[in-house]
């Protein structure tokens, strides 16, 4: 915590100080940063690509869900296309690269219900896939 911020938490009245610790947690406000939205996060994982396909892990349906918590802490339910795919460390990282400066820190819980099927595409993924040739 800087001293700017001590001083400025010093001179806040309670009730002035209860709202903004409801508006912006306090660990993300002792270092001077806010929480991450769902939109932004998600928006990160645009970065991450499937090593086996070359298109990005949310718009194959990948990704299942997205919790920050109130440490600014992601947790993301994320599935892949085979529960024996053999990259899991490749994607693990990337989602870190690409969240870094967002979030405090990424967790990913790989889940395998629902199983992945190519219905959870999107159309933009559809079209990139098109593009590379497969037939979706």
């Amino acid at each position: 915590m800087t001293t700017e911020n001590t001083t400025q938490e010093q001179v806040r009245e309670p009730e002035a100080a209860g709202a903004a610790e409801a508006a912006e947690p306090a660990a993300a406000a002792a270092t001077g940063t806010s929480v991450a939205t769902e939109e932004e996060l998600r928006e990160a994982l645009y970065d991450v690509v499937d090593p086996e396909l070359g298109i990005d892990v949310v718009n194959l349906g990948l990704v299942y869900g997205v919790h920050i918590d109130d440490s600014n802490v992601a947790t993301v339910d994320m599935t892949l296309t085979s529960a024996a795919c053999p990259l899991t460390d490749v994607i693990e990282d990337q989602a870190r690269s690409a969240t870094d400066g967002i979030v405090a820190d990424l967790r990913i819980n790989w889940v395998w219900m629902p199983p992945w099927g190519p219905d959870k595409i999107t159309d933009e993924g559809r079209e990139q896939l098109r593009a590379l040739g497969f037939n979706v």
